[in-house]
């Protein structure tokens, strides 16, 4: 051979080589799980939303999105390889919460180092199930008669040095944030994200297992700030996620309230996120698209 020849054909090893490690490097595999319909109109709208983030996400480079629409996928193969799996969903009982029922199934594949991310009514578990696991997975929950779930505006003054912050700014927006939540002792691998001084009229319901009890009482009075969203690097290497807001969907309109999760998903798989976060643009319109078809807010119930 040649030393022309030889050559040539270094360079089309090379080049073999090049294209088998970024095949290798790229398609990260993330699957966005929306629960069934719940609320009313441009509330929970759970399949829109994840239909939404896989549209902000589709021109992040080696990031390969799937979604599964109004509940657990029938297809095991839609759970084949993921690198990261979000839940936006109802939560507190294995009708509402598309986990609840999988938790066998679901705890196999995170112990493959698969994050976890747990959006709004998700990060609630069921009282007799699904609390020990939710620990493990995201470092925090819901728990009810503690943790407490007011419509009220949180005031984002400052946020943490991390990936899943890139590019977030302080902001201010309208939501269900929940707080006073339950986390594993010493928030030991709990890296709060968005925090926030609940304002005295979240405490203007009576005590009910999410309306109001003496400790979220007292929480407000000290003016503490509370968690309410959270990345959780686990034990076991995976990583988790959890976002109490996205009870709105207009609220996805916000640069900023979308960016976070956005990073997210990408944290969660083990892909670099970048410098100013994931960018991506979505319009008024963007959020009328795939929307569940629901009774009108003042419809009369059914007799």
């Amino acid at each position: 051979m040649t030393s022309k020849s030889r050559f040539a054909t270094l360079r089309l090893f090379a080049a073999f080589c090049l294209a088998i490690g970024t095949a290798a490097a790229a398609d990260k595999k993330v699957l966005l799980l929306a629960g069934p319909p719940s609320h009313g109109p441009g509330d929970h709208e759970f399949n829109a939303g994840v239909q939404l983030l896989q549209k902000c996400l589709a021109g992040v480079p080696g990031l390969k999105t799937t979604v599964a629409l109004n509940g657990w996928p029938a297809n095991p193969a839609a759970l084949e390889g993921l690198d990261a799996i979000i839940i936006y969903s109802d939560g507190e009982t294995e009708a509402k919460h598309p986990a609840l029922a999988h938790l066998a199934e679901l705890g196999a594949l995170l112990g493959k180092n698969t994050g976890l991310g747990l959006v709004h009514y998700a990060v609630e578990p069921a009282t007799v199930k699904g609390r020990p696991e939710f620990l493990r997975w995201i470092g925090g929950y819901f728990e009810t008669h503690r943790s407490v779930n007011p419509h009220w505006d949180a005031a984002i003054k400052s946020l943490p040095s991390h990936p899943v912050t890139r590019g977030v700014k302080p902001f201010t927006i309208r939501d269900e944030w929940y707080f006073n939540l339950r986390f594993v002792e010493g928030m030991k691998g709990v890296t709060p994200l968005l925090t926030a001084v609940p304002t005295s009229d979240t405490m203007a319901r009576k005590d009910g297992p999410h309306e109001g009890n003496a400790t979220a009482r007292a929480v407000v009075a000290s003016g503490a700030p509370q968690t309410l969203a959270w990345a959780f690097d686990r034990a076991d290497g995976g990583r988790g996620f959890g976002f109490t807001g996205a009870h709105n969907h207009k609220n996805w309109g916000d640069d900023n309230f979308r960016r976070l999760v956005l990073n997210a998903t990408l944290w969660l798989a083990g892909m670099e996120v970048p410098a100013n976060g994931v960018t991506s643009t979505v319009s008024a319109s963007d959020l009328t698209v795939n929307l569940d078809p629901k009774p009108p807010a003042n419809a009369a119930p059914k007799k």
